[in-house]
């Protein structure tokens, strides 16, 4: 019998908590982020195998190495299967190159796995809690949207969406401003960073939490990111099935911002996954990528870019990968390759990419394509990850590719067709303490 997982802070500043505390709590007391205390391999033997398997299947089997011991088998087969209710295909974009689009969930976004996943362990944990469970989450653009759609109409949880005044695409801010119900949209004065500030600091408010029960949806939630690991296996499962892989090195890039998409990658190869290389595709906000230049992390404010899921200055998820690897930047170093893109060459990528091969890449994916492209040698095969639907950054990309190219999928246009109900707040922590207090009343 195995023991059950214990999740520790990575501060190490504070005891060792169950699942259920981790997921419910969000930030460690000591403002850590919840790792598990082991990392569980698979036996080589599955991989033989996998291409067999449906993704449902592969991530209820990843899903057991991490839960498994917390939460009966039937009941993380159902939260599985009901949370992966759409697919995550690849698709051949140029030669050795594939697009894993992570795009096909109810808001378009790769968030909706991890997002929807943890709404249902959220509410198989909580279950009949005579308190109500206040949700904060910041958002650089998706997440939000992915979060509030995935805990809509949950009884007894209160979801507030964090995000930046003029900052996320006028569709991202429709996926969770026009919903209504437990859904309160918040529109701060200031960039993702503070948004993120405001959230930590509100965990770390002794004084609040006596008050209120409050928990986090963005990736520093373990349910939220470490289901992320999913589709990593699903991709390699549809390569092997397709005779993609024979003696040919996979590489994986990835578009970064917060770090916690990449986190997942990383603990899926933990996990016995065989990938080679993992790429940390950037824009502008590039302070990983200096790390891995020079071996110092040294966070700042972040700059707007037309790949906004990116903008995050101070990524909260690299204290993951820190930790992952005993803060050794050699090893940091030879697990991942970073590359950085300006707002110009991510144009440029869109722009070729549809025009050499007709596959139209939003601004995210357009960074992991051209890391790729630049990176990959001809015995290796690459996937990136397409984080995104283009059509929600319609403007951007139609900019680029020429208007009326771009055709807005029903799911999005119905969000459009919404009424915007917003509540605004600056980026000042006081403000939003008094706002989160009116809560209990």
């Amino acid at each position: 019998m195995n023991l059950v997982m214990k999740y520790y802070s990575t501060n190490k500043n504070t005891p060792e908590v169950s699942l259920k505390e981790a997921v419910v709590k969000g930030l460690a007391a000591d403002n850590g982020l919840f790792m598990p205390e082991r990392i569980e391999a698979f036996d080589p033997s599955f991989f033989e195998n996998i291409q067999n398997l449906s993704f449902q299947e592969i991530a209820y089997e990843v899903a057991l190495k991490f839960f498994g011991e917390d939460i009966e088998a039937q009941k993380l087969h159902e939260i599985v299967f009901d949370t992966l209710s759409f697919d995550c295909p690849l698709v051949k974009v140029d030669g050795n190159i594939y697009s894993l689009e992570l795009f096909h969930g109810p808001t378009l976004a790769f968030k909706d796995v991890g997002a929807r996943f943890m709404a249902r362990l959220l509410n198989y944990f909580l279950g009949k809690k005579e308190k109500q469970v206040n949700v904060l989450v910041a958002t650089s653009g998706d997440t939000g949207s992915a979060v509030a759609n995935g805990f809509l109409g949950v009884e007894g949880i209160h979801v507030h969406v964090l995000y930046p005044k003029g900052k996320v695409s006028r569709i991202q801010e429709a996926q969770f401003t026009t919903l209504g119900q437990n859904i309160t949209a918040l529109e701060i004065d200031g960039t993702f960073d503070d948004c993120q500030h405001l959230v930590k600091t509100a965990f770390l408010d002794k004084e609040l939490n006596e008050k209120l029960v409050l928990t986090s949806a963005n990736s520093i939630n373990v349910a939220r990111f470490l289901p992320q690991a999913f589709y990593y296996f699903n991709a390699y499962a549809r390569l092997k099935e397709a005779g993609i892989l024979e003696n040919r090195e996979l590489v994986v890039a990835v578009p970064s911002g917060n770090f916690g998409n990449l986190t997942a990658g990383l603990i899926a190869a933990e996990m016995g996954l065989p990938i080679q290389q993992f790429i940390a595709a950037n824009n502008e906000n590039d302070v990983v990528f200096e790390y891995l230049k020079t071996g110092k992390y040294q966070p700042r404010p972040s700059v707007e870019t037309i790949a906004n899921a990116m903008d995050v200055g101070a990524p909260s998820n690299f204290a993951r990968i820190l930790d992952l690897y005993q803060h050794s930047h050699k090893l940091i170093n030879e697990k991942i390759k970073g590359f950085r893109y300006s707002d110009g060459e991510i144009r440029e990528v869109i722009d070729r990419v549809y025009s050499e091969t007709g596959y139209l890449c939003d601004p995210h994916g357009a960074c992991g394509f051209q890391a790729l492209k630049e990176f990959l040698s001809g015995q290796q095969v690459g996937v990136f990850l397409e984080t995104a639907h283009p059509a929600k950054f319609t403007e951007t990309v139609e900019a680029v590719i020429g208007s009326g190219k771009v055709e807005l999928p029903e799911k999005l246009a119905a969000f459009m067709r919404g009424t915007r109900e917003v509540k605004s707040l600056p980026a000042e922590y006081e403000q939003f303490r008094v706002y989160l207090l009116g809560m209990c009343f």
